[in-house]
């Protein structure tokens, strides 16, 4: 057999073999939540995100839509280091996003059943 009709086989398998991966997993809420970062941050969206006195007050005072806030949730940089993430029962992540174009620190309890905003703050 040619080198060319065995590219050609493998090319017309991997195509429907793509076909069909693509219609089983169409529509279904798959995630590839492989990295620390990335599982942290899922863990705390599939939680119930409950804002403290001093958050809800930073937001009324520089006019923040909590929008924003849940966006840094999701898609935020969890920067480990300056997270505590030994403590028990809950672990705190220090989160960092873009809020109305400038850098905020967002500072999360994590606990089993719920997660708790404690703080946002200004970066700079």
């Amino acid at each position: 057999m040619k080198l060319v009709h065995r590219i050609g086989y493998y090319l017309g398998g991997f195509s429907l073999g793509l076909v069909i991966l693509a219609f089983f997993l169409n529509g279904k809420k798959v995630s590839c939540a492989y990295g620390p970062e990335a599982r942290v941050l899922k863990n705390i969206n599939l939680k119930k995100v409950d804002f403290s006195n001093q958050a809800k007050n930073f937001i009324v005072n520089n006019q923040i839509d909590t929008i924003s806030v849940n966006y840094i949730l999701q898609k935020g940089d969890v920067i480990f280091s300056k997270s505590n993430t030994n403590s028990a029962p809950c672990k705190t992540y220090h989160i960092e996003g873009i809020l109305t174009s400038k850098e905020a620190v967002l500072l999360v309890e994590n606990c089993e059943k719920k997660a708790t905003l404690k703080s946002i703050t200004w970066l700079r």
